[in-house]
């Protein structure tokens, strides 16, 4: 038997022989919790649940609570849950018992190497305690003129093509992703990526765009990653790596597997370059001159990754982050705030386009700012841009309310990662509190879960949620930012995510690290176009007579696509209607 069919042939017995186990665990430890039925033998719920299913997971909430039983492959069951107490003891008091998938941890350690979302225990406490401080809003503040640079070179591109009269119809998506590209790589890595510049595409910033759609198409071999990475040596793994990525395999799932490999091994070996190089600088007793892979000026060295290394080589010994969990945080970092980001962004100014009223408010204010601004800046510390527009400084900047509400509102709707997923370490009851059906029909205050089992936790139905949100929990408001200072608390009962009592950055020791980040770099791109650009949905009717309709694709991300007839209803784009603000 030739070699790749002997590694084909035993990952497939192992596979099968872990199913049969897993198959008759699960029947012998049924879930007694009500839920919809079961829609398919192989594929169970998972289609209607997590593919374009926005409206179907708020559905399922309202009819089943905060509580449900999922059908997953092959007969499994899962945990779907949102209901806030629950979310309170899987996330913060007994988060030790629910852990992230072995497919979640494994499959980003190939990806992404040793960082954040691919450690657990002891390890991910020490890498945790070294990068919460990096995030400080000290260190925000020496970050925001680096993303300012980038927000006003947007500006600048959208700006160019606009005219006060006749408003023109522009797919603002991708100037969103090289955007927060280059915020990304300049405010995290301080590698100059210049990738709003039109043609400056290189090898790793297509590479970093490719990443999170990659990641998305191969969904499909991640629980095989576990199985294979604990029973085979490195050797082999790569072995079967090298059998699954072999160019003679027609099908698409296995061109998506050699693309991700392709990219991951783009972003492993330019990142190691860069990584190698940002050492080096800050090794230099004074600042090395200008060079490719450094942000120019007065930016070098404010990144964070300049920080984190600082910040790393005055720890204690023992505190140290080997250089393979550092890179391995360079790459996480930027994954995380690239899509994340983008898809922010994107869905702020769909809505701001939506409501011209809102958009009319919020430019109100931020004029109003720039102009008290300029009043009391009598040293010019802030510089204009080519078009005199003023960069607010960062306390200015994050304590603008409206722009506050209007984050606040399309992060906690829009959440821009859905889902996440757990698994169980060891039996456990977890407390509800909002009492939901069982199988059998009865009223229940607690779920009994087994050890190993699985439990999707729904961020969005979290931050719809009417019992915590009100009645209006679904409608975009974000003037119930300005009316309570109790938003999401309702009789006592909030929820206790690390951002505004939603859940959108999770709460405990796993929640989203680089929230201030991202934080900044909406309210800052916002801030920057606004004062100059009026956003409008489509209304002019294209060639055909259809008006482009934007649809937004729950899949992973939410991704704004063009509703046929105007759209294939599959590839990404935001269609809006720019011109210039009157005077």
């Amino acid at each position: 038997m030739s070699l790749p069919r002997l590694i084909g042939c035993s990952v497939l017995t192992l596979a099968v022989w872990k199913l049969v186990g897993w198959r008759a665990s699960r029947k012998a430890n049924a879930l007694d919790v009500a839920g919809p039925e079961n829609e398919h033998w192989l594929k169970g719920n998972l289609e209607s649940v997590f593919f374009d299913s926005f409206e179907r997971c708020l559905k399922m909430a309202a009819d089943y609570g905060g509580a449900i039983k999922i059908h997953a492959l092959f007969g499994g069951e899962w945990l779907f849950v949102s209901d806030p107490r629950a979310l309170h003891h899987i996330l913060v008091k007994d988060q030790h018992i629910f852990e992230e998938e072995d497919d979640f941890i494994f499959s980003n350690k190939v990806v992404f190497g040793d960082g954040l979302i691919s450690t657990q225990g002891e390890q991910h406490r020490k890498q945790r305690k070294m990068l919460n401080p990096v995030f400080s809003i000290s260190n925000m503040r020496e970050i925001l003129p680096i993303i300012q640079t980038i927000s006003h070179q947007l500006k600048s591109i959208l700006v160019s093509n606009l005219s006060t009269h006749h408003p023109i119809e522009l797919d603002v998506l991708p100037w969103l992703s090289y955007s927060s590209l280059d915020c990304v790589c300049e405010g995290v890595l301080g590698y100059e990526s210049a990738a709003l510049e039109t043609g400056n595409h290189n090898e790793y910033i297509e590479a970093l765009r490719m990443l999170g759609p990659s990641i998305s198409k191969t969904m499909l071999f991640r629980s095989m990653v576990p199985v294979v990475m604990r029973n085979f040596s490195p050797y082999w793994c790569k072995k079967i790596a090298d059998l699954l990525t072999i160019s003679w395999l027609p099908t698409q799932p296995m061109r998506d597997l050699r693309e991700l490999r392709r990219v991951v091994e783009i972003m492993d070996s330019v990142g190691r370059k860069i990584f190698e190089e940002k050492k080096a600088a800050l090794a230099m007793p004074s600042p090395m001159p200008s060079q490719s892979h450094y942000t120019s000026g007065r930016t070098r060295g404010k990144d964070v990754m300049s920080i984190m290394l600082k910040a790393n080589a005055s720890s204690a010994e023992g505190d140290r982050l080997s250089d393979a969990e550092l890179l391995g945080q360079m790459n996480v970092m930027i994954f995380a705030g690239l899509d994340t980001t983008t898809a922010a962004v994107a869905r702020a100014l769909y809505m701001l386009a939506k409501h011209p009223h809102v958009q009319q408010q919020l430019r109100a204010e931020i004029c109003d700012a720039v102009t008290a601004h300029q009043a009391v800046d009598v040293d010019h510390a802030h510089a204009k841009d080519s078009f005199g527009s003023v960069k607010l400084p960062y306390d200015s900047l994050m304590n603008l309310p409206f722009l506050d509400a209007v984050v606040r509102e399309t992060l906690r709707l829009y959440p821009s990662l859905p889902v996440l997923g757990r698994r169980t370490t060891s039996a456990a009851s977890i407390p509800l509190q909002f009492p939901v059906r069982s199988v059998s029909g009865h009223k229940i205050n607690a779920i009994s879960v087994v050890k190993n089992q699985s439990i999707v936790i729904s961020i969005l139905t979290a931050n719809h949620n009417q019992a915590v949100w009100g009645e209006d929990a679904s409608e975009w408001k974000p003037e119930r930012w300005l009316n309570s200072t109790q938003v999401g608390v309702k009789d006592g009962v909030r929820y206790t995510g690390i951002y505004s009592s939603m859940m959108t950055f999770l709460a405990g020791n796993r929640s989203c690290i680089g929230l201030k980040f991202a934080e900044m770099e909406i309210k800052d791109v916002l801030a920057t176009l606004l004062p100059d650009i009026d956003f409008a949905l489509p209304s002019e009717p294209d060639k055909n007579g259809h008006v482009k309709e934007t649809y937004w694709k729950m899949s992973g991300f939410h991704i704004p696509v063009v509703k046929a007839p105007a759209g294939d209803g599959e590839t990404p784009q935001l269609p809006l209607s720019l011109r210039l603000v009157r005077e």
